[in-house]
């Protein structure tokens, strides 16, 4: 199922202004090794939310080889901060390389290993928390990373209408962990949150 129709996210891609070079690059290895990115029509949302909320600290949850952290790091002032976690040192390796050549490395702590185990080694709360690991943790992920927010702070979660796949009477392991997220992300008093049904569909909740 397309969240949205193919053809409106074709337009909004012809109109997006492009120009970055280290983007264009890293979209084009996503594309030829079928590697799963947040892609243009997401990117630009988590630029501005991090230009919005002014953050200096963020958590991601999942960073594959850094697109993600790309597009926020250049919606933060110099010295903020973007943890990155990803369970392979070709991803961090690779993600370094292309932040490094967006100007943004100073800005980039990279560990490789659990992202579930890595967050309970910081105490400090952040301004955002993205979340796109592996779906079965999606749950676990949301108890961990609620108490990481600082009031007013935002967990950004990706694929959480799983191409439509949410909607099925029978649920494999994958979307019944997304639905049990979804349940949590509606039910929990510390948090006000919405699905925003752009490309997989985007869950954004802020702490109260």
């Amino acid at each position: 199922m397309d969240i949205t129709d193919p053809g409106i996210n074709d337009y909004i891609k012809s109109i997006l202004p492009g120009g970055d070079e280290v983007l264009a690059e890293m979209e084009e290895y996503a594309a030829a090794n079928g590697f799963p990115i947040i892609g243009p029509l997401v990117g630009p949302f988590l630029r501005q939310l991090a230009k919005i909320t002014k953050a200096a600290n963020i958590f991601e949850m999942g960073s594959g080889y850094g697109y993600s952290a790309y597009w926020f790091a250049g919606g933060m002032s110099n010295g903020g901060r973007i943890i990155c976690t990803d369970g392979s040192e070709e991803n961090a390796r690779l993600g370094m390389k292309y932040l490094k050549r967006g100007g943004f490395d100073s800005m980039i702590d990279y560990h490789v290993g659990d992202a579930l185990e890595i967050i309970k080694r910081f105490e400090e709360p952040f301004d955002i928390i993205l979340n796109d690991i592996n779906k079965a943790d999606y749950p676990r992920a949301f108890d961990l990373a609620i108490p990481k927010l600082r009031s007013g702070g935002v967990l950004i979660t990706d694929n959480v209408l799983w191409s439509g796949r949410v909607l099925e009477r029978n649920h494999d392991i994958a979307t019944a962990a997304i639905h049990e997220f979804n349940t949590k992300l509606f039910n929990s008093k510390d948090i006000i949150s919405s699905i925003i049904p752009i490309r997989d569909g985007l869950g954004m909740a802020v702490k109260i």
